[in-house]
């Protein structure tokens, strides 16, 4: 899967800089991912929670930051939406960011 950068990154140097090893080991596996269906993501991480219209929205070190995404499973891409600390999650729209 191809990933590419979206619009809003809430706190993304802190969360590079706290947490870069450990963020880079959780997403490893998408990188490497053929993902078709939300099924397919569903498998890989099973507390990922599954949106509507491709977004998917990822705890990361241990659900003290979030990370959404939209994928398109035609292209086999990962669009990368936000990523920020759960407070800053709290005050956006998952589905339309």
């Amino acid at each position: 899967m191809r990933t590419l950068h979206g619009l809003a990154h809430a706190g993304h140097t802190r969360v590079r800089r706290a947490h870069q090893k450990r963020c880079a080991v959780r997403t490893l596996p998408g990188l490497k991912a053929n993902w078709a269906s939300p099924a397919d993501v569903k498998t890989a991480f099973a507390k990922a929670s599954i949106l509507k219209d491709g977004r998917v929205v990822f705890n990361i070190a241990g659900n003290k930051y979030r990370l959404v995404v939209w994928i398109n499973y035609t292209y086999r891409v990962v669009y990368i939406r936000f990523i920020g600390t759960h407070a800053q999650y709290d005050q956006i729209d998952a589905q339309t960011i």
